[in-house]
């Protein structure tokens, strides 16, 4: 086959066949195709977009780049994992993969580190005194094995083509492509052999989606794919207009999802962890009501079962959880004006954790684990001039960047703003294959 005819075909509007993308797949994995072809080719994907069958046999050949995992025959217990497309203050993955393992699902959880305002699960992990992410498959699989979950970065096995495409489209600009997407996600889910697959689909201005019409098509086509490889798949759509919780950061947000796997913490982080819960429940056949599966995960977090389950796989990955301090020296961040909160720009409160030192300009870049925010105040929430809006955790002098993206956070509105809900809403999204 000839790479330049690919391309061509593509960016003039043609479909692929499956044997064109296997072929396209596979030499780049082998380095016969160049990055320079793959990123032409991924920019023609990018603006000519693919049918649900092109981006069905990308996933499929991205997946098969790698070898995923086989589990023993003697394993009973059913495969899940969920993936978030990710959002400010999100932080579910954490009280979530230990709460699955309490009630007898195994979670082998791979996820991902933040570049962006969003940030990531391995580095809210990572800032756990000892703790590794990054293990052999073997060492995963026992660890799933002895404890029932286990979060982990990708090794080079699981799906290199996808890791290799990915370093593309981050510096060619197609990063929002929805084919490439959903290649890219379910390639490394689906490399878990799981027997359903749980989707957080973010959108807002705290998530990488800023449209809901955009994100339920990802979770559309998502659901879709998936089904048609094998894996059950059920996805909700998340609004993050607003952050999720109350604290951004990487070690406060440890803190909290250790308050909501002690029965407290918001009530919003609880009830979307409790959500996401009972539909991975339904989704592997344990349940077959949203009630009772509902009282069984809810049952789970307040008996504190999976709050062991949290220090047993911190303990297995080697981490020191005693060591972690949850106490956060706070300073406030007061408003200007009276007024309500009229809305917030989520994503200036992501830019400003990484100002601080708490997040990524470059992957090489070193983290400040500690530093972060305590969101004070709700949409909707009448203010007055000097009450304190945020904290800063750990955080004592603020950079004059800090507090611009911080003022161009929050929209305070002379006149409260007309709001349903504060609090965050979800929405199932369910395809039917043909």
């Amino acid at each position: 086959m000839n790479i330049a005819e690919i391309i061509a075909r593509k960016r003039d509007g043609g479909a692929l066949s499956s044997a064109q993308i296997d072929w396209v797949v596979t030499e780049f994995a082998r380095g016969q195709v160049s990055d320079a072809q793959m990123s032409a080719l991924a920019m023609a994907i990018f603006f000519q977009d693919m049918s649900i069958d092109e981006t069905l046999h990308l996933t499929a050949a991205m997946l098969h780049s790698g070898r995923p995992l086989q589990w023993p025959a003697t394993s009973d217990r059913p495969k899940l994992d969920k993936h978030s497309t990710g959002g400010i203050g999100d932080k579910i993955s954490l009280p979530l993969a230990p709460l699955w393992a309490a009630v007898g699902i195994d979670v082998p959880m791979i996820s991902g580190r933040g570049l962006g305002p969003t940030g990531g699960t391995l580095d809210k992990l990572e800032s756990i005194p000892g703790l590794q992410v990054q293990l052999d498959r073997e060492t995963m699989m026992r660890i799933v094995d002895e404890i029932g979950c286990v979060i982990v970065s990708a090794s080079a096995e699981f799906a290199p083509a996808d890791k290799k495409l990915y370093a593309l489209r981050d510096v060619t600009g197609t990063v929002a492509s929805i084919p490439l997407i959903t290649a890219s996600i379910l390639s490394k889910k689906l490399s878990e052999s799981l027997d359903a697959l749980v989707m957080d689909i973010k959108w807002g201005s705290g998530a990488f989606m800023k449209q809901r019409a955009q994100a339920l098509r990802l979770a559309d086509r998502l659901v879709a794919v998936a089904k048609q490889l094998g894996t059950p798949t059920r996805a909700i759509l998340t609004d993050m207009n607003q952050p999720l919780g109350r604290m951004i950061g990487n070690g406060c947000e440890v803190a909290e999802s250790l308050d909501v796997l002690e029965g407290s913490g918001p009530a919003d982080t609880r009830e979307l962890t409790l959500v996401l819960a009972t539909h991975g429940l339904l989704s592997v056949g344990l349940e077959s009501h949203w009630a009772t599966a509902w009282k069984r995960v809810e049952s789970a977090l307040d008996s504190g079962a999976a709050r062991e389950k949290f220090a047993a796989m911190v303990h297995a990955q080697g981490g020191r959880l005693e060591d972690f301090a949850r106490e956060f020296s706070r300073q406030p961040y007061v408003a200007s004006q009276a007024g309500w909160v009229h809305s917030f720009d989520c994503e200036k409160f992501g830019y400003a954790i990484i100002e601080m030192g708490g997040g990524r300009k470059q992957a090489t870049d070193r983290l400040d684990y500690r530093c972060g925010l305590e969101r004070l105040v709700e949409i909707g929430d009448p203010i007055e001039a000097g009450q304190p809006l945020l904290n800063f955790l750990d955080c004592p002098r603020p950079t004059p960047p800090v507090l611009e993206l911080l003022r161009q956070a929050i929209q305070i509105s002379a006149e409260p703003p007309v709001v349903s809900s504060g609090k965050a809403t979800w929405m199932l999204v369910e395809h039917e294959t043909p």
